[in-house]
C-alpha cells in the first residue's frame, strides 16, 4: 500500500494526517473504514483524514478538536 501522510506534533498532541480521496472524508462510514485501515500503522495516535476538492480546497475528519485546527491553518505547514 502506498498513501501520503504524516505523524504531526503540534501544541504538545501527535497525530497522524493521511491524505484520502474527497469522498472519503464526506462519507462517515468510508471515513471510519478508512481510519480503521491506517490505524496499525499509527499505533494509538489520533488519525485525522484529508481529502481535496477540485480547486485544492482541504476537508478533514477526525477528532473534532485536530480537524478544527487543522482546518484553520495552512496545509502547507503540514510535513
Amino acid at each position: 500500500m502506498q498513501f501520503d501522510g504524516a505523524v504531526v506534533r503540534e501544541q504538545g498532541v501527535t497525530f497522524a494526517v493521511v491524505v484520502v480521496q474527497k469522498y472519503a472524508v464526506e462519507n462517515v462510514n468510508e471515513a471510519r473504514s478508512a481510519m480503521r485501515g491506517f490505524a496499525p500503522l499509527f499505533p494509538g495516535m489520533p488519525i485525522i483524514l484529508m481529502g481535496q476538492d477540485a480547486s485544492g480546497r482541504e476537508t478533514y475528519f477526525g477528532r473534532p478538536d485536530i480537524a478544527r485546527f487543522l482546518s484553520q491553518i495552512s496545509s502547507s505547514r503540514l510535513p
